[in-house]
């Protein structure tokens, strides 16, 4: 394809980290934030049946020592662990645990949650010559620089070259 008289040139986007790409004690700034709106706490809490009503019941939460809603740990958790997905698990085979989930600040609707994660350990799968196992610890914190959450993550993550490969459609000449 041409735009105007230069050739097009079609470079390939992040496809993540493998396997051989980590090393211990890297840190990964993940380039994502997310403010969590009404909406989203609502639609997951009552996804998950979670029951509680600190989480979409204004009314009740208004009456508690926190004056207004919680968000839902459990999407906190899910939205961390998403955020860290392109630069930690994007050529993941599979999770293999969270460890050591800690929430030591409350996260509202309204506030915008980062996250970053430092690999901790990295170790060759004894039954799988295709993956490796990597562990990380990602830290979740709110736009004062608050932290709300941190876990200890370990993932079987494909060796460069042997996971499956996305199919793409050629954008043809």
């Amino acid at each position: 394809m041409i735009f105007g008289c230069q050739p097009m040139t079609v470079k390939e986007g992040w496809r993540g980290r493998f396997f051989e790409d980590f090393a211990v004690g890297d840190v990964y700034e993940h380039p994502l934030g997310r403010t969590i709106t009404t909406a989203d706490n609502i639609w997951f809490t009552l996804l998950t049946q979670n029951t509680a009503p600190i989480h979409f019941d204004h009314e009740y939460a208004a009456r508690t020592e926190f004056g207004k809603p919680l968000v839902n740990s459990c999407l906190t958790l899910s939205l961390v662990t998403g955020q860290s997905v392109t630069d930690v698990s994007q050529n993941v085979m599979a999770n293999l645990g969270w460890d050591e989930i800690h929430l030591p600040n409350p996260v509202f609707e309204g506030d915008t949650v980062r996250s970053r994660s430092q690999v901790l350990e990295l170790r060759e799968s004894r039954s799988r010559p295709n993956v490796g196992i990597v562990q990380v610890r990602t830290t979740g914190y709110k736009q004062d620089g608050t932290e709300v959450i941190t876990f200890r993550r370990t993932a079987l993550i494909y060796r460069r070259g042997h996971g499956p490969t996305s199919t793409r459609p050629d954008p043809g000449p």
